[in-house]
């Protein structure tokens, strides 16, 4: 998976981000101003920024305007007016979240980003099953095994989000969409499918009154 600098001032909410990002694979390293942002890109490699405007000693714009290297950065920050979004944007920002955000949500937006960059891994591996997240194909045991297009989204969305409880809202939100109006039994169905197709009964994990969580850890 990816190696992510996070960098946010508040303590708290950067644990929660990094926490979060390394459940489902990424390493990250955390810095609280934007002063560190240099310190640690002189110690090492990232392949995606998480960066708050709002920072001590150099501010998330003045950061990205002094980056020397093409590095994917994503603005995590509570202004939301649009002056803000348009010059975060022509400065290079990759993507910007506005504060308070959904953590499905921030998972979803540096997969797509570091997928559009190629730091993403192509392949998924658990057991006997194979997912190449590219071609959109799936393997049990070296055998293509046939998914319509509505599966294969909702074990993506379970993949990127694995190790992670998800509501069937909130799988019926990403995989499907926001305009999606179907009922959320339609997700247990599709889990239903996917389990049998590739003997995941406990991979896929039931969380009682909420949803699902596929189970990836190593």
């Amino acid at each position: 998976m990816a190696r992510i600098l996070v960098v946010e001032d508040d303590k708290s909410i950067n644990t929660l981000i990094r926490k979060n990002l390394e459940l489902v694979g990424h390493s990250c390293v955390c810095a609280y101003d934007g002063e560190a942002v240099f310190s640690a890109l002189e110690a090492q490699h990232f392949d995606l920024i998480l960066l708050d405007i709002m920072l001590p000693k150099l501010d998330g714009f003045q950061v990205l305007a002094k980056l020397r290297e093409e590095i994917p950065v994503i603005f995590l920050t509570a202004r939301s007016a649009v002056e803000d979004r348009v010059k975060g944007l022509r400065l290079g920002a990759d993507d910007y979240i506005v504060k308070p955000f959904d953590m499905t949500e921030l998972q979803a937006r540096a997969e797509s980003v570091l997928r559009r960059a190629h730091k993403t891994d192509r392949l998924f591996e658990l057991g006997h099953v194979r997912v190449d997240l590219l071609s959109k194909q799936v393997f049990l045991k070296e055998t293509l095994i046939d998914f319509a297009p509505q599966e294969f989204s909702l074990i993506e969305t379970l993949i990127q989000n694995r190790n992670i409880a998800l509501s069937r809202e909130k799988l019926l939100e990403i995989a499907w969409g926001y305009d999606y109006g179907g009922d959320t039994r339609t997700v247990d169905v599709h889990i239903h499918t996917i389990r049998k197709k590739l003997g995941w009964e406990n991979v896929i994990k039931t969380v009682y009154k909420l949803g699902y969580r596929l189970e990836a850890r190593k």
